[in-house]
């Protein structure tokens, strides 16, 4: 069985392991049903499978496994990454959720690895999630995909979360340096930000670099680098908001040629829906107007608008009472980042429990986790396993 500081030290083994399932060697990118993601799952259910566990993969591509009979506790996270990802993310919560298993805990679980929260692939998040909560994506790309990694479209609805699963319980990394800053293991999480995302398409004329007027451009990347700074200055200017433009595609993208045509994501956060609607609201309107007074079009297409997401009460108190239990403060955050929990709470109970992200890195190669850290986590988890029981 192993002390939960061995157990911790093979969960981080694991994770390691699974870095080298990566679409670019020397990177750690594994997007949605991606080629690597067949050796994720041998991995992962070779695991799983060794822990006792019945072990399927639904239609969506999560890998789901079984532990006892009767009302269940779901346990786990998601086994895609972002592009040059850290070992950590998502993964751990995979790990930690066998690791718990391989204690023999009195009631039953299934460790789930959802294939998709990044959203990276299609550029939808939570496709994994989504479907387990009842509500899958169906859009063409995302079904030939299920089709080529050898799965059946026509069997999504059988992933739903079945009348048995009484709850979820999600292990992640903070990603953030709060834990850091305050010098704790972990922390429960007492809800999660609401989020939207959008891509602004600024529309101008490409045409050559060297012969074209300054005052006769209709040049598309200096209206998006506006607009840009219009996102950055309402963020700073408005108390809880984050926002950020990850991504610019830039055509045709050739030293010599003006832009013709930008693509710019956008990502928007806050704990209180309202904020972030009107945010939203605004910086459509902004990058209309920049667009309009340059004289080149602007399209906007919302990809994804997710509110503000509460735990279950019950369960955040018993994850605080399994804190104290396990000898740690019983620390209440806010999560920052989306989380599958949050397609999860749809549809069932919910809690989750942060670790220390040291330095605050995440979503980047120097990722990492502390033993200890994850040892405080399986022992809460530990804790919260010997009193719960489905209602």
């Amino acid at each position: 069985m192993g002390t939960s500081a061995d157990l911790a030290r093979e969960a981080i083994r694991r994770c390691r392991l699974l870095a080298a399932c990566t679409e670019h060697p020397g990177h750690i990118t594994r997007t949605f049903l991606s080629v690597p993601m067949h050796e994720a799952h041998h991995l992962v259910r070779s695991w799983m499978e060794g822990a006792g566990l019945e072990v399927r993969v639904d239609a969506v591509g999560n890998l789901r496994g079984i532990y006892g009979s009767g009302p269940r506790l779901l346990v786990g996270s998601h086994l895609d990454t972002v592009p040059d990802a850290g070992a950590f993310d998502g993964i751990l919560g995979v790990m930690i959720g066998i690791a718990l298993v391989e204690r023999h805990p009195a009631c039953a679980l299934e460790i789930v690895g959802f294939s998709d929260e990044e959203g990276v692939r299609f550029g939808i998040p939570f496709l994994g999630s989504l479907a387990m909560a009842g509500s899958p994506v169906m859009d063409a790309p995302v079904l030939d995909a299920i089709r080529a990694f050898g799965l059946d479209p026509a069997q999504i609805p059988g992933a739903a979360i079945p009348g048995d699963v009484r709850g979820f319980l999600e292990f992640h990394i903070e990603q953030g340096p709060i834990l850091a800053g305050l010098k704790r293991h972990v922390g429960v999480v007492e809800a999660i930000v609401g989020q939207s995302r959008a891509v602004a398409r600024f529309t101008g004329k490409a045409n050559h670099a060297g012969a074209t007027p300054m005052d006769a451009r209709r040049d598309a990347l200096t209206a998006a680098a506006e607009w840009i700074g219009a996102v950055e200055a309402l963020a700073r200017g408005t108390r809880g908001l984050v926002a950020t433009v990850g991504r610019v595609d830039v055509e045709p993208g050739a030293f010599n040629v003006i832009p013709g045509a930008v693509r710019a994501s956008l990502d928007v956060r806050h704990a209180r829906d309202a904020v972030r609607i009107e945010a939203v609201k605004q910086l459509r309107a902004q990058a209309q107007s920049i667009a309009q007074a340059r004289h080149i079009g602007c399209d906007w297409r919302a990809v994804c608008d997710e509110t503000a997401t509460p735990m279950n009460h019950a369960m955040v108190e018993a994850l605080g009472a399994a804190m104290r239990a396990a000898g740690h403060p019983d620390h209440r955050m806010i999560s920052g980042a989306g989380h599958d929990a949050m397609i999860l709470a749809r549809k069932v109970p919910t809690a989750m429990l942060f670790m220390r992200t040291p330095n605050g890195v995440s979503h980047h190669p120097d990722e990492t986790v502390l033993v200890e850290d994850v040892e405080a986590a399986l022992e809460v988890g530990i804790k919260f396993l010997e009193s719960w029981r489905p209602s």
